[in-house]
């Protein structure tokens, strides 16, 4: 068998040194993000700072969380560049008049409107990683953090979270959308490994039902968004249908990356609460529901109009609609290949993980500059449509890590000492 194969291939000391050594050169890739006030700097091709751009909080907490991590693997300079991060969440980030974090900051210092659910998960997120790593300020940056999503985001009766605010926490839009839910499941299981706190993946858990129901009402192609009293609305944003954030349709690099989540909270549930036999039937229900959303994912996505990779986002019956592959979405398609090869030993996934490697080898990752390519055109070229850049390093980070991490355990606990 040839070397080249053994590269892709799950379980290879070849593949580990693929992942272990793309990690490396993600971080190398990544390090000139800090801005002098702390906010991550939008990076560019080459990954030098587009400082014409927004300093948006959501990166900087996602470049905190990345570097966070590589000062727990024990990579050069990082605990120092998260730091540099977690300075700009506390500083020019926050806002100390009416609480929690800005959208962002401009390139000339004003302020991005709104106060965003999404960009509140990831400072909680990355606030975890930054107390693991042992970075000063952190634990008190989680403890306020959770405490303005508490008060301005979680609704306790609908079990959800709201997701857009005026910048002075005055007027809540009506809007309801599910991304924001979905990196607060991820938020909430990090505080769950961090602090100990069952309440949040109880949290997790009631989200979680509730995407399945809705989940199951539409074939396994989730609906993105919500009224305001969380109805459906399937044909909202279709005049804009490659929004970054709020893509008409359903959005297979979600579903994937729901399944996965659901995974790591069931993994880690029911054993104190329930009777053994009965734990892991309830393991096994929600283990069943996240293979069904990866494959109606996979089924629509990938390779679906003769051309490699996953297409960004379809219509309610699984047809194309944006054509262009976004990395965030073979990223996830990685992650959860990998965990369902562990959970269920079924050689589709680790053959659909394969087929990942080569195509992120071969057509996503950019050999001269570094990192991988944010978006390609339905032909595997780059465009710069709806990414232009390579802004940050979160998913091509974790998916070079997650493949061979624990299933039931937030990857930044895997790291800590």
């Amino acid at each position: 068998m040839k070397i080249e194969n053994l590269k892709y291939r799950l379980d290879t000391e070849e593949n580990r040194a693929f992942l272990h050594d793309s990690a490396e050169a993600l971080l190398a890739f990544g390090k000139h993000f800090p801005s002098p006030g702390g906010g991550s700097f939008y990076l560019g091709d080459d990954g030098m700072p587009l400082k014409e751009r927004s300093r948006e909080t959501w990166i900087t907490s996602r470049m905190v969380h990345v570097y966070s991590i590589g000062a727990m693997m024990g990579y050069e300079g990082a605990k120092k560049l998260a730091a540099a991060g977690l300075w700009g969440l506390t500083g020019e980030l926050q806002d100390s008049e009416h609480g929690g974090f800005y959208a962002g900051r401009t390139a000339d210092g004003g302020i991005l409107p709104g106060k965003q659910c999404y960009a509140h998960a990831f400072v909680i997120l990355a606030a975890c990683s930054a107390y693991l790593a042992g970075i000063d300020g952190a634990e008190e940056l989680l403890q306020d953090a959770i405490r303005i999503y508490d008060e301005r985001f979680w609704n306790e009766e609908e079990g959800m979270a709201a997701d857009l605010w005026d910048t002075e926490f005055s007027a809540l839009d009506p809007y309801r959308g599910l991304n924001a839910n979905m990196h607060s499941v991820e938020a909430f299981l990090a505080v769950a490994d961090t602090l100990g706190d069952d309440v949040f993946h109880q949290r997790a858990g009631r989200i979680i039902d509730r995407v399945l129901e809705w989940a199951k009402k539409s074939d396994y192609r989730i609906p993105e968004h919500f009224s305001q009293d969380w109805k459906p609305e399937y044909e909202k944003y279709a005049d804009h249908p490659d929004d970054p954030f709020k893509p008409y349709g359903a959005t297979p690099g979600h579903g994937m990356e729901w399944a996965r989540l659901i995974v790591q909270w069931c993994s880690s549930s029911f054993a104190d609460t329930l009777w053994k036999q009965e734990a892991e039937s309830k393991r096994q229900y929600y283990i069943r529901e996240a293979r069904r959303l990866f494959d109606m994912a996979y089924e629509d996505a990938w390779n679906a109009d003769g051309a490699e990779g996953f297409v960004y986002t379809t219509d309610w019956s699984g047809k194309p609609v944006v054509r262009d592959r976004m990395h965030w979405t073979l990223a996830e398609g990685i992650n959860t290949a990998a965990v369902l090869y562990r959970k269920l030993g079924e050689q589709a996934y680790a053959d659909a993980y394969e087929g990942f490697m080569r195509y992120l080898d071969a057509c996503v990752m950019d050999h001269e500059r570094g990192s991988w390519y944010h978006q390609l055109d339905a032909q595997n070229r780059p465009k710069d449509t709806v990414w232009p850049g390579k802004p940050d390093l979160y998913h091509a980070f974790q998916a070079m890590l997650i493949p061979y991490g624990r299933c039931d355990v937030s990857i930044a606990k895997q790291f800590a000492k």
